[in-house]
């Protein structure tokens, strides 16, 4: 994955420059760029997958009956994670703040947003290797291991948003340089980046305890946790201190990052007394009646 990924960034590169300066489609050739790359990475693990040694040891002949079970779990989990995605609330807040006064200024909270984006990636990495990890462990027998991991995994998580913020912080003057000279633009920037550092706090921890939920088979709780979160706290927040008590895009940010922190809170609690040794025999559980239903389907 990481070579593929490596290889999409280097030939999205120049076929940004092309369809941007090259081809003058401006904006509309940067998101045409980014769609090929996509399709570039997908073909490349395709051609990856299918030639690998690695993985012909996981493929099984091909069944209609098997297909339609992964296919159905699939999207038992799929659809429920997609309508509640987190991220949802951070675009309603971009168009929330398009509704204030002077929204050309306002809607310089989206150089903030592509910040946070930027950087989610670390957490969501730690978060991934988490999932793999707990959910590895936790399937061959092993829940003081599993526990272990994910202490490692919280410990990253705060020592990634200490280092990310302090740098943040220290440098918030200059950081909006990086998309534009408009000094009332970097300006707006500085200001709003004691937020851009919680934020990079929370979804730093957001993204160990997601990978955790991931990797110990509670994705369920994680989901109704996002819901609440950023549904029913987060943005009716941002709208109350965005727009009723004039905070305007620091309100709408600061109520959508009470979703973050609630979030936080209640992930982390919900690790804390999660009993390892019983999800370990779970996961042994739900691998066993897997593999009975797998081997039912290819036998019809």
């Amino acid at each position: 994955m990481v070579f593929s990924s490596i290889t999409a960034l280097c030939l999205h590169v120049p076929i940004c420059w092309g369809l941007v300066f090259k081809f003058g489609l401006g904006h509309v050739g940067a998101a045409l760029a980014i769609g090929v790359s996509y399709w570039l990475n997908v073909t490349c693990l395709a051609i990856y997958i299918n030639y690998s040694s690695a993985c012909q040891k996981t493929k099984i002949v091909f069944s209609s009956n098997a297909l339609l079970i992964s296919i159905s779990e699939f999207l038992t989990y799929a659809i429920p994670s997609g309508l509640i995605f987190e991220w949802w609330s951070f675009e309603v807040l971009t168009l929330l703040a398009g509704l204030l006064p002077n929204p050309q200024l306002e809607t310089a909270v989206l150089l903030v947003l592509n910040i946070t984006t930027l950087i989610y990636f670390i957490p969501y990495a730690v978060g991934a290797s988490a999932s793999t990890r707990v959910s590895n462990e936790l399937g061959a027998g092993n829940p003081k291991i599993a526990k272990g991991a994910v202490l490692v995994v919280v410990i990253l998580g705060v020592a990634g948003a200490v280092i990310v913020s302090t740098l943040f912080f220290s440098f918030r003057h200059i950081l909006g340089y990086a998309y534009c000279n408009d000094k009332q633009v970097v300006d707006y920037v500085a200001n709003m980046a004691p937020l851009l550092c919680v934020s990079v706090t929370a979804d730093s921890l957001i993204g160990a305890f997601s990978g955790i939920a991931r990797g110990g088979g509670f994705q369920e709780i994680g989901a109704y946790v996002n819901l609440g979160a950023y549904y029913l706290v987060g943005i009716p927040m941002g709208l109350l201190l965005g727009f009723h008590l004039q905070l305007r895009a620091k309100g709408l940010w600061m109520g959508t990052l009470s979703g973050s922190v609630l979030q936080v809170i209640i992930l982390a609690t919900v690790t804390a007394l999660t009993d390892w040794q019983k999800e370990a025999t779970k996961a042994r559980e739900r691998i066993v009646e897997k593999s009975t239903i797998t081997h039912s389907a290819l036998c019809k």
